[in-house]
């Protein structure tokens, strides 16, 4: 077992099916087909193709099942898919090889496909900071009125109301939900430019392809190819670790309220203990724990994918295949985590007497 969230018995803890469906081979070869598909009758509408035989392509592709044996082998020489796929595209469109995939570059279909993923993403965790304000609305109409003690830097300090608390932990999402929404058009967004970001071999009708394949696809029309200008991805990797910091925070707050002599929460479900039967150990708010502190080391390292030379870089490009997906599985699983948590609450506080 290598990771956490797609193997073993630890994938029920770390893992969340909504967000890795559309991380799945199946799904991201989906997006790339609809981006080549895009692509051809693109060509066909601006001249570059014959229309009819840019439309045969693209019906070709629509339904294209890849050799996935012979795909994995290419990738391995290649260092990515898109060549591979590429050249099977081509060999079953046949004489209409010339509408497949000409003008554009690999990074161009990956990065389209990502954007396409990422769109999808969007609106599941937008769904579930929705979801997640409702479950704390809810905690602070059943315990808001009940008493507890107010601690700073970990000490008794003054009586607070629980609904207080309670408050600290749902402040931030608003704020999380409207910096997501302001940052979908950088992460969502059509990536045209080919071989060297300048859309050389598409005869000066760049602009007129990109606009297109945006309408088709759904994306954003940037001005500029962002080949090399990782920026975007960079900034919403770090709203992605804002939101799970701030789950963090709710889980430490959790597993320090559900202490043994603080008493100061009831949770329906908690973990057992192989050793002492006797403990119930508040799993999922230490889980909150974890996955605001692995987002946060993740940061770094995206930051390290902005460092592209010239006008590409396979290095930090794979660095970044590597970290954004297993960032958006964890503020996925985070925000599912936080909102099952909630509904295990059965007290905060004392009542008033």
């Amino acid at each position: 077992m290598i990771s956490v969230f797609d193997g073993g018995w630890m994938q029920s803890l770390f893992a969340d099916a909504e967000a890795g469906a559309l991380w799945s081979a199946e799904t991201q070869m989906g997006q790339y087909l609809a981006f080549e598909a895009a692509w051809s009758r693109a060509l066909g509408r601006v001249g570059l193709a014959a229309p009819d035989s840019a439309e045969r392509a693209a019906k070709v592709i629509e339904r294209f099942a890849p050799d996935m044996a012979r795909l994995h082998a290419d990738t391995a020489r290649d260092g990515l898919p898109v060549p591979g796929l590429v050249r099977q595209l081509r060999e079953a469109a046949a004489e209409d090889a010339d509408a497949v995939h000409r003008g554009a570059t690999s990074q161009d279909v990956m990065d389209t496909g990502l954007s396409l993923t990422l769109r999808a993403l969007d609106d599941l965790l937008l769904t579930r900071l929705a979801r997640l304000q409702s479950a704390l609305s809810t905690l602070v109409a059943r315990f808001g009125d009940n008493t507890m003690m107010g601690r700073t830097r970990m000490q008794a300090a003054l009586p607070i109301p629980a609904g207080h608390r309670v408050a600290a932990w749902a402040a931030p999402l608003d704020d999380h939900a409207a910096r997501l929404t302001r940052l979908r058009p950088m992460a969502e967004r059509l990536q045209l430019g080919g071989a060297v970001g300048t859309r050389d071999g598409l005869d000066g009708k760049g602009a007129a392809m990109a606009a297109i394949m945006a309408d088709a696809l759904g994306l954003h029309n940037p001005a500029q190819p962002w080949h090399t200008d990782r920026s975007g991805l960079t900034d919403y990797g770090n709203c992605l670790s804002l939101i799970t910091g701030s789950l963090g925070k709710m889980g430490q707050d959790i597993c320090l309220m559900a202490q043994q002599g603080v008493n100061e929460i009831a949770l329906a479900q908690g973990g057992g203990s192989s050793a002492m039967p006797h403990k119930s150990n508040p799993i999922l708010a230490e889980l909150l724990v974890t996955l605001a502190r692995f987002n946060a080391t993740q940061v770094a390292g995206l930051h390290q994918t902005m460092v592209h030379e010239q006008e590409r870089s396979g290095a930090a490009w794979a660095l970044e295949w590597m970290i954004l997906p297993q960032m958006t599985m964890t503020c996925a699983r985070a925000l599912s985590a936080a909102t099952t948590l909630c509904e295990r609450i059965d007290r905060i506080g004392a009542p008033v007497t």
